[in-house]
């Protein structure tokens, strides 16, 4: 079996250019297509990992795409003064796609390839939780509009009645003009470069997430993704305040594996993050530093072996590690078969609001039932891309 040719798909996710989805097909001359899906944040980090792996796979047509680990180390070879970043998460899509072709190869899912499944049925939390459903994202979702603490704890009471067990928010607050979120560390709203910790602010978060506890009780669990929104003086003050409400961790994403271990030496809240973090090599720092409690692990950014390999070094130390899957279908089925083989398994995130066409991208709905991800039996992911459906919806920021 050789490559014959590839491609990159991607569609509208949002409706009003927010958001799109990206795709690698990859076809073989045996008439077996792979899929796999990658990710960027922005519109120029999206453009920039469509490039790399459009460079990539040029040199890899000709080869036998079931030569996975051989193609990753060449690959590797290539980016070897430039690890990580782009260019990794170039390598983990085209590693995905291979691996799906492997697994059809055979006629089996992915998780066999893998010594076969520990769990079929996946436990799920709900991420982004309130954050689609302010305007306009509510109207893209097709959602009702959270515009008040009350609307907020309702709709965290509906998660639980929903049959998930832990959801995640991001700082979502109200005053008198309603809900709004803080992403100072993205430019979205003021608080850059200094990234500072206001009393408001803080007085804010504390009130968040003690109405969730409130609302929910104490046997459901509540996750607060910081991101990299506050220095480490902040995020210790956050952690110290909300040490009382035993949130299943708080999420933070910095670079520095000394600087998050002395968070999580002062935290009494359990520490989890890291989700940007791409190769084993590189977790090994924050986990010989005892810098995390709950590691964060994304299959699309760093292919489906290297992070099989990232979660083997956490189950050395100990450390149960949680997918970070924040996009659609096929990347949920990623995450998914990653999930089913791993002893060491924490929860796995999925986005749950989303656009009402989500599904018509793929060939096989989600089988989600109470809270938990019910892998099928059918060859590679379980599922495949809808081409007509994605051509037909073109991102409204053009790729």
């Amino acid at each position: 079996m050789k490559i014959k040719s590839f491609e990159t798909l991607h569609a509208d996710a949002t409706g009003q250019g927010f958001q799109s989805i990206s795709f690698l097909k990859i076809e073989t001359d045996s008439n077996i297509v792979g899929w796999s899906e990658f990710v960027g944040f922005e519109l120029n980090k999206r453009m920039g990992l469509d490039s790399l792996i459009h460079a990539m796979m040029k040199s890899l047509i000709g080869n036998d795409p079931r030569e996975i680990e051989k193609i990753n180390n060449d690959l590797i070879t290539g980016i070897r003064q430039s690890q990580a970043g782009l260019n990794h998460q170039a390598i983990g899509a085209i590693q995905n796609c291979l691996v799906d072709i492997t697994a059809k190869d055979l006629g089996v899912p992915v998780y066999s390839l893998f010594g076969g499944p520990i769990r079929t049925k996946i436990p799920l939390y709900w991420s982004h939780f309130g954050s689609n459903r302010f305007p306009p994202y509510s109207k893209i979702v097709d959602e009702p509009v959270i515009s008040s603490q009350k609307d907020y704890t309702n709709h965290a009471i509906e998660v639980r009645e929903a049959g998930y067990k832990a959801l995640k928010t991001k700082i979502i607050y109200f005053d008198d003009e309603g809900g709004k979120s803080f992403y100072p560390a993205y430019g979205v709203h003021p608080g850059g470069p200094e990234l500072n910790l206001e009393p408001k602010m803080l007085n804010y978060i504390v009130d968040q997430m003690s109405s969730l506890r409130d609302a929910v009780g104490n046997e459901f669990d509540l996750i607060l993704d910081l991101n990299s929104n506050f220095k480490a003086n902040g995020v210790t003050r956050i952690a110290e305040a909300l040490g009382e409400l035993n949130l299943r961790w708080l999420e933070i994403d910095l670079f520095d594996p000394v600087v998050m271990s002395e968070i999580r030496k002062k935290s009494p809240t359990t520490i989890g993050g890291s989700e940007f973090i791409c190769t084993a090599k590189n977790y090994k720092h924050f986990f010989m530093n005892n810098s995390l409690d709950i590691p964060l692990v994304d299959v699309a950014w760093n292919g489906f072996s290297e992070a099989l390999k990232i979660a083997s070094l956490a189950d050395v130390f100990d450390l149960n590690v949680s997918p970070h899957n924040y996009t659609s279908h096929l990347c949920t089925m990623m995450h998914g078969h990653f999930s089913a083989v791993i002893p060491n398994l924490q929860l796995m995130e999925i986005d749950i609001d989303e656009v009402p066409w989500m599904s018509e991208f793929f060939t096989e709905p989600l089988c989600i039932e109470n809270g938990e991800l019910v892998l099928n039996q059918k060859p590679g992911w379980g599922m495949d891309v809808n081409e007509e459906a994605v051509r037909a919806r073109p991102p409204k920021i053009k790729i």
